[in-house]
This record gives structure tokens, sequence and C-alpha cells, in this order.
């Protein structure tokens, strides 16, 4: 007889799908002139709900049989991603208000809402069935939402190269977990783990390499970033942000329970050397082809390639403020994208244009918009005293924290590519300010949705930044008195 008690460990997800079945029947049974109000309904409801995660304490525990497991770490994660699908669904309101979207605005947000559910599934796995059911429900909506405007070629052409990288990198990921079945003869994390201690098979290795290489794709981590930029480029704008960061957190936090809990036994011997290999690819490679990036959406998907090599430094780091600091860089990467993101939105709506010629002198007509893009690009760029710089600094002492010569050679090479995203990001704030041509863009008057996002995501980035500054200073005054009185005794 089923213990139904064990779904009181599942207030974030059930929550959700109250949440998922209120907009469904919103978009079901209300009347046309009501319609138009379900954005607002939608925002309204997934912000209420936040909150109520926010204010519910983490309930600590295993439901299932050990398939599902909630504990604080889980709530933070989850958490933070509500944040992020509220400013998402806040910065599309207008958008699925329009003329060729409103049709199916309800499909927008009932999609977006039921991938959230399969990322939050696949952060409290605690048996590989059931974080494949999360990534697939996390997964295959996106192509549909890649498919949103069918007006256009390059939303089907986002959608098909999505659908078939998914279907190869779920094929890779799932012949990974056979493997592991066929070495532990079980799927629950706790049993793997046992099974992989003192296991260096060459069968543990290729296992491992496969179940890296399905989650990277989520990740787009080099080499399997491929589909990254045509998908960013054609989908729309609204998904694409989605995309860029809430899909990305998710993968990351997964990777980050996958990594430790099932094969950290395993991390000095197998996965170790293949991470630093992928990371340093994936830092040097996004950096590398977003210099040469004219088009602001492909801009910011090798941006988001490259991150994605920086918030991987929190895991290859195997230790408490490793993951901690993760955990922050994806908070704080949610409020600096979803800046970048917005600003582009609300321009190319009203004027189509998406690359970095058409900014030029955008300070003279749109000053606030402009404001923000330089925001957001000095916090992805690390730019003291914005929020980036912190989360970089954070993930760096993080991983130093390991002590190994080879660990300290990866930080430098990562804080080189810093240097290096430096330029290309004020090459966005050079067209901005400093270009004296005459803006292409007229002055825009930005709906109130798009301003709401904009303004929470630029109080995001400053006072997350204060926040850290404050909290970094006190630290270091703390030790340094310690230290003072350490010699004094």
């Amino acid at each position: 007889m089923m213990d139904y008690s064990q779904f009181l460990l599942m207030p974030q997800e059930i929550g959700l799908l109250l949440v998922f079945l209120l907009v469904f029947i919103y978009d079901t049974f209300m009347p046309e002139r009501s319609q138009r109000y379900m954005p607002v309904f939608s925002v309204v409801m997934m912000a209420l709900y936040t909150i109520y995660c926010f204010c519910c304490p983490a309930g600590v525990g295993e439901a299932f049989g050990g398939m599902f497991e909630s504990n604080s770490a889980t709530w933070v994660m989850k958490n933070i991603l509500n944040v992020g699908v509220v400013l998402v669904l806040l910065q599309a309101v207008k958008w699925t208000n329009s003329d060729f979207v409103s049709v199916r605005r309800g499909e927008f947000y009932e999609l977006t809402l039921l991938t959230l559910l399969g990322m939050f599934l696949m952060i409290s796995a605690r048996h590989f069935l059931l974080f494949v059911i999360g990534l697939e429900t996390a997964s295959l909506p996106i192509a549909a939402l890649a498919a949103f405007e069918k007006r256009y070629y390059e939303s089907h052409e986002a959608a098909a190269k999505y659908i078939f990288t998914a279907i190869f990198s779920s094929a890779i990921f799932l012949l990974g977990i056979s493997f592991v079945y066929g070495m532990s003869g079980s799927l629950y994390f706790k049993d793997i783990a046992t099974s992989v201690m003192g296991n260096h098979s060459a069968l543990l290795i290729a296992a491992l390499a496969f179940v890296i290489a399905g989650v990277g794709f989520k990740l787009s981590l080099v080499p399997f970033h491929q589909w990254t930029a045509d998908v960013y480029q054609g989908a729309p704008t609204a998904v694409t942000s989605y995309l860029s960061v809430i899909s990305k957190g998710a993968a990351a936090f997964s990777f980050l329970v996958i990594l430790v809990q099932v094969f950290g036994s395993a991390y000095g011997q197998v996965w170790e050397w293949m991470l630093y290999a992928i990371i340093v690819l994936t830092i040097t490679i996004g950096n590398l082809f977003a210099i040469r990036q004219r088009n602001l959406k492909r801009f910011l998907a090798f941006s988001s390639i490259s991150q994605a090599g920086y918030i991987m430094l929190g895991i290859i780091a195997v230790n408490v403020m490793g993951m901690s600091s993760m955990i922050y860089y994806v908070l704080v990467y949610i409020f600096s994208n979803l800046a970048a993101f917005g600003v582009i939105a609300a321009i190319e709506r009203q004027t189509g244009k998406v690359t970095m010629d058409d900014y030029n002198g955008l300070f003279k007509t749109n000053p606030w918009l402009a404001f923000t893009m330089m925001l957001a690009m000095f916090s992805l760029g690390g730019i003291p005293p914005f929020a980036g710089f912190f989360s970089k600094f954070f993930i760096f002492v993080g991983a130093c924290h390991q002590g190994s010569v080879a660990i300290y050679v990866l930080v430098l090479i990562a804080l080189v590519n810093t240097i290096i995203s430096l330029y290309y990001y004020l090459l966005v704030v050079k067209a901005m300010f400093l270009r004296q041509d005459d803006c292409v863009i007229p002055k825009i008057t930005s709906h109130w949705s798009e301003r709401a996002g904009l303004i929470l995501c630029t109080l995001g980035i400053i006072f997350i930044g204060l926040i850290s500054c404050i909290y970094a200073s006190i630290n270091g005054a703390v030790d340094a008195i310690s230290s003072m009185f350490a010699l004094i005794q």
C-alpha cells in the first residue's frame, strides 16, 4: 500500500503542478476577452508560488523507495530556478500578447512550466530512471518552444537542430547508464557509488564519458556545443533567454549531483582529467568564437558556452566552497544574462535589430536600455563591484581550495580567458557609448513588463554585488584580526 505522506516531501513540485493546472484552466475556459490577461495571470501565479517556496521550509528525507530526495540544497537550487522563470515570464508578457503569438500564448506558459517540473525532478532524482524522466520532460517541450514563431524559417531550423541533438545526446546518456547498470546491477545513486568505489576499470571510464557527454549537451560544454548558437539565434528571444539561464542552471545542478554523489569516489582516477580538458576547451573556444560574432543572440550563445566552463569549476573543486560558489554563480548569471536578453528582446520586438552594429550610439536614443546592457556586460565580464566579479572570485577561490598544482593551472587559464572575455563584452559597451554613428534604433517605449523585468535584473546585479562586497570585506577583516591575535599570542 502506497504511503501518500511521501508527497509532503515534494511541496515545490506539487505547487508547480498547481500553477500549471491553474494556467491550463485559465487558457481553456476563460472567455476570449480575458485571454489577453493570461500572461499577467501566469506571472502573478508563478511569483506567488516562488514566494511560497521561499517561505516554506525545505523538507528533508527520501520518497518512493529512495528515488526522490529533498534537502536544503535541492530547495535552494529549485528556488533559484523559480526566480529565473518569473523574470523570463515577466519579460515575455508583451511578446505573448503580440498578434502572431497570442493565439498560442497558453502553450508557451504551459510548456515552460512543464520543462521546469522536469528540471526539478532531475535535481531531486536519486535513481537514474527518475532522472531520465525528468531529463526528457525538461528537453522535449523546449523543441516546441524553439519553433514557436512558425512564420520564420530560422525558428523551424532551431527546433530541428535542438530535437535531433537532444535525441542523440539522450541515446549516448542512456548508453552510459546501461554500462553503469552492468557494473553495479542497480540504478540507485547510492548503490552505484558503493560499486564504483575502488573500481577504475575501462568500462567505468567509458560509462562516465558517455554520461558526461549526455549532460554536457544540456550545459553546452565543448565539444557538445554545436547546436547552441543556431538554436539561440533561431528561437524566439524569450525562449532563448530561458534556454540560456534556466535550462543551463538546472543542468549544472544535476551535473553536480551526479558527479559528486554517484561518481565522487572515482574523482581523482577517472573523471578529474576529463573535466579539466572539457573546462579548458569550453572557456577558451566559447571566448574565441564570441569575439567574431556580430549578431547579439549568437554573441550571447558563445558567451553562455564560456560561462558554462566557469560553472564547471565549482564542480571540479569537489568541496563545499566550490559547490556553494557554483550555486551562487548560477544565481548571478540568471540576473546578468536575463538583463542582456531583456534589452535585446525589447529592441528586437519594436525594430527587428539584433546586430552589434545596430547598437552604435544607442545611449543617445535609449540611455536606460544602454545603461542596463552595460551593467549586464560588466557583470558577465566580472568587473567589480558588480555581482559577476564576486561570482567569478568565489568560484576561483573554491576551486583553489582543492590545493593541487593542476587546479592552479586550470584557474590560471580561466583567469586569462576572463581577460579575453572582457574584450568582447566591452565591444558592446563601446558600440553603445563611444561610437559616434547616428543610432539606427529610435527611442523605444518599452512595455511595463519589460521595464519591470529589467529593473529587477539591474537591482539583482547591483545589490547582490554590494552584499557580496560587504560579506567579503567583513570576512577579510575577521581573518586579519584573527591572524593579528594569533601573532600576539
